[in-house]
């Protein structure tokens, strides 16, 4: 997203920053490496070619939530035991050879780690049109407190990822759900599409009135008296 100055269609003499939606094709892995510390962009997808019935290109949003604190700097050796930690996303060419992100062996030896996730960002291959890995790095940092006694409260300390369709279908997926439920208009009332028409038949709820509005009529007369 970008600002850009703007003229008002109401007002042509006067102009306002409005944001507007910027896409970038991003065509290698190293371009494709987003670091800890930099700015992530808004939206994030794995697109292809192949377009919906609207005419926009299918593709996946990766959507990441994550409250990681300073990173190891790269310059202590035991680093690269940890490098995929210097990113909060990176996208790479998928390759046999690079199945894992680290090793369970770097915790005993990380200052000669079997894994070295950076040499992976490193090879700067094309990503354009292949099969592609998503690594993300996605967690928290928790500080014991008092009030984590009994339980850790949950709401707050978390981290993760979600993977979205974004223009991969042509309508809500749902949709076609076994126990998906559609109202068409004129049928609200139906007891056979809408259970909730006949709550009040099948319940104790009370018998009210329909409940009408007629506006301020004698409020209003009302002041047509006193004037």
């Amino acid at each position: 997203m970008e600002y850009r100055n703007v003229s008002l269609p109401w007002m042509p003499e006067q102009h306002a920053m409005i944001p507007h939606l910027v896409e970038t094709t991003v065509l290698t892995e190293q371009k494709a490496a987003l670091r800890h510390d930099a700015k992530t962009p808004r939206y994030l997808h794995i697109s292809s070619q192949d377009q919906n019935k609207w005419g926009h290109e299918r593709s996946y949003r990766l959507q990441v939530y994550s409250f990681n604190g300073d990173h190891l700097p790269e310059s202590q050796p035991e680093e690269r035991a940890m490098s995929w930690a210097r990113y909060k996303v990176a996208i790479t060419k998928h390759k046999d050879a690079e199945r894992s992100s680290s090793s369970v062996y770097s915790q005993n030896n990380m200052w000669s780690a079997p894994v070295n996730f950076n040499s992976y960002i490193q090879d700067n291959d094309n990503i354009l049109q292949e099969d592609l890995v998503a690594w993300v790095t996605a967690g928290f940092l928790h500080i014991p407190h008092a009030e984590d006694i009994p339980n850790t409260v949950t709401v707050g300390n978390g981290g993760g990822v979600l993977l979205r369709p974004h223009n991969f279908f042509d309508e809500d997926p749902s949709i076609d759900s076994p126990d998906s439920v559609y109202l068409a208009p004129g049928t609200e009332s139906s007891c056979d599409t809408n259970r909730m028409a006949c709550l009040a038949q099948e319940s104790c709820a009370p018998g009210l009135e329909p409940f009408t509005y007629h506006g301020f009529e004698g409020v209003m007369k009302f002041e047509d008296e006193l004037h």
